[in-house]
């Protein structure tokens, strides 16, 4: 039994009572009353007026029903203490109390929602750890609930009726329901009334099997939408601190190539901290709002659940992960003929080596039905520190491939080691190119030809990169850009390649942009990435997107005609025929007998409204011969492969 009852009470800036943390708005008022169980009296009230880190001398904080209830002022709270340094008064005042011995304190809350939905998620924003005696509390109102028989207790002066008590004489509400509790707590315990079972509040989401036979109450799953593509189920377990996850009840959602596709399914222990789940519905990851809707048990059983397969997949999974490790990571770009022993060489060479838990035993790859290699792998950890030096290896080298890593989950393992063993996975699709109607065909001359050096390659663009991305990061060389100079290419499922080609206006500009913007990062959003730009002709282009064949190199308009000089002056001989209407697209065709160029697609840009992953059926405009514009008059070609 507790030697000392800390009754508490939460503040925030927004919406209190039964809304309580659903607005996400800051705490600015934390209201203590310390109880002695030994001697049976309050041995210490404490209010601390709280500063939001985000107050702005010049903005209002406070909302009105906050202002009334507590009789707070915008200048009390902008004078106040940080959050942190709160608890950390309110610590040493209590472990005084308690003669260092903070072990046998208990915290005593109205309801679920002051430490749950408030205080745990805040102190985690502030990057700071509470006391271990916050991790576990009693609700005042299910304790009282069950020693007195009652119906639900919707709040203090509903208890204090049901007992037959009056209300405390203190104007401020927080004031007022501290000491209100305190008097009930006396007179349960009075009544004899044993508090020996508290609720726990989960720090760390622990690992776990799901299996398909599994039964899973729908009204315990939801359905998170907008995440991070990087976030692990940690990250997942974080947005919804303070409420407690069910063992391995993070199930990342993957796109049919196996990535994660910003969308997670997770299982809470109980209804209860699944409706407190629905609450944080758009509440913030970084910059990003989270979605978060009801689902179903099926819905997680279909993402999370182990197939029982003839394969030994089963087996080979639940040997793996029982093995007790605290992280995994997942391995992507292995070379097939990759060992354990190169990845646990992998992971303990170089300063700041980590050791695999179990060394090659805490290795397992991914294969094919056949029992071929896909170049991914899952690796176990025993330690946070461990898991943080080996992601530090992302991107190095094993035998001539960099190697990515990320954080990883039981139920991604399940997932990926399930449609590996799928065989309809590895089953050709048809191009998506020849889904396409009518398209002009054109051969890639139409970019640039020639041998001099006046072009740049840029490698390694984020995918969401567009023409004007490009121009910012080129900064002042991009007034160098020729008309239609920059060429983003794409793949034949319309997806970036992350390349792009630039035509400049002379060699001298292409040798400074490759100079000082090589090795560069591209800031896009949150993400960073550093751009390869390399120095290279016309001729070389070609030679890129042809795959390395020679080809003469007639310019060609959209609609199908020669363009006039100076664009389309042909120094090598005499011009070819004018291509004739295009038929339906067959891309294994060469466009000119004897010549095999890739099929191509070109529209000026902008692109056409699309997204990148979706296929484009409308025809590109056709262009007239422009006349030389300014330098600051920029636009982009789209180029596709099959």
């Amino acid at each position: 039994m507790a030697s000392h009852y800390v009754i508490m009470y939460t503040a925030t800036a927004g919406a209190n009572g039964p809304l309580l943390g659903t607005d996400e708005e800051d705490i600015v008022l934390l209201q203590f009353l310390v109880w002695d169980a030994v001697c049976r009296k309050t041995v210490t009230e404490q209010q601390y007026i709280v500063r939001p880190p985000t107050e702005d001398i010049n903005e209002n904080v406070l909302g009105e029903q906050c202002r009334e209830d507590f009789r707070l002022t915008e200048d009390q709270v902008k004078n106040g203490q940080p959050l942190e340094n709160v608890i950390d008064s309110f610590d040493a005042i209590l472990s005084k109390i308690a003669e260092s011995n903070t072990s046998r304190v208990a915290m005593v809350t109205d309801g679920q929602l002051h430490l749950r939905q408030v205080l745990h998620p805040k102190a985690l924003s502030r990057n700071f750890t509470l006391p271990d005696y916050y991790n576990s509390f009693y609700d005042l109102r299910k304790e009282f609930k069950s020693f007195y028989h009652s119906e639900d207790m919707a709040s203090v002066p509903d208890m204090l009726s049901f007992l037959a008590m009056e209300e405390d004489s203190a104007e401020e509400l927080a004031t007022r329901t501290v000491r209100d509790m305190g008097r009930i707590l006396s007179r349960m315990i009075a009544d004899g009334h044993r508090f020996v079972l508290p609720e726990s509040i989960m720090i760390r989401l622990e690992p776990g099997i799901c299996s398909r036979t599994e039964e899973v109450d729908s009204g315990c799953v939801v359905r998170a939408r907008g995440l991070p593509w990087q976030s692990s189920d940690q990250d997942i377990a974080k947005f919804f601190r303070g409420l407690n996850i069910a063992k391995g009840g993070v199930a990342l959602c993957l796109s049919p190539q196996g990535r994660r596709n910003g969308e997670a399914l997770i299982r809470f222990i109980s209804p209860e901290h699944r409706d407190m789940a629905l609450k944080r519905h758009k509440h913030h990851i970084g910059n990003r709002y989270i979605e978060v809707y009801k689902a179903t048990g099926e819905d997680f059983i279909n993402v999370a659940g182990e197939l029982f397969s003839s394969l030994g997949n089963n087996n080979e999974a639940q040997t793996f992960l029982s093995r007790g490790g605290q992280v995994i990571i997942r391995m992507r770009g292995l070379p097939y003929d990759c060992t354990p022993k190169q990845v646990v060489e992998f992971f303990e060479s170089g300063e700041n080596g980590c050791q695999i838990l179990d060394n090659e035993d805490g290795v397992l790859f991914v294969r094919k039905p056949d029992g071929r290699a896909t170049g991914d792998a899952f690796v176990l950890f025993g330690s946070e520190e461990d898991s943080t030096k080996a992601l530090a290896k992302h991107r190095e080298i094993i035998g001539s491939r960099y190697i990515e890593l990320f954080r990883s989950t039981t139920a991604e393992v399940q997932q990926v080691l399930n449609r590996s063993m799928d065989p309809r996975t590895y089953e050709q699709q048809q191009p998506l190119i020849a889904q396409l109607p009518q398209v002009p065909l054109l051969p890639q001359q139409i970019i640039t030809s020639g041998t001099r050096k006046d072009c740049i390659r840029l490698r390694g663009l984020p995918f969401e990169a567009q023409v004007e991305h490009i121009l910012e990061f080129l900064g002042e060389l991009a007034k160098s850009i020729v008309y239609q100079g920059v060429h983003m290419v794409y793949n034949a499922q319309g997806q970036p390649s992350g390349e792009a080609f630039i035509q400049m206006d002379s060699e001298h500009s292409a040798y400074l942009a490759s100079q000082q913007r090589h090795h560069r990062y591209m800031v896009f959003g949150k993400k960073q990435r550093y751009i390869e730009v390399f120095q290279c002709s016309g001729e070389d282009m070609n030679m890129v997107l042809t795959g390395g064949l020679p080809a003469q190199r007639p310019i060609v308009s959209p609609g199908g005609t020669v363009l006039a000089p100076p664009f389309g002056a042909f120094p090598l001989g005499p011009a070819p025929p004018v291509l004739n209407a295009v038929g339906a697209v067959t891309p294994r065709l060469p466009a000119y007998p004897g010549m095999a160029y890739p099929t191509m697609f070109y529209w000026p840009y902008p692109s056409p409204p699309v997204s990148p992953s979706s296929p484009y059926y409308g025809s590109p405009p056709h262009m007239a011969t422009p006349a030389t514009p300014p330098h600051h008059t920029i636009t982009g070609t789209r180029v596709a492969f099959a």
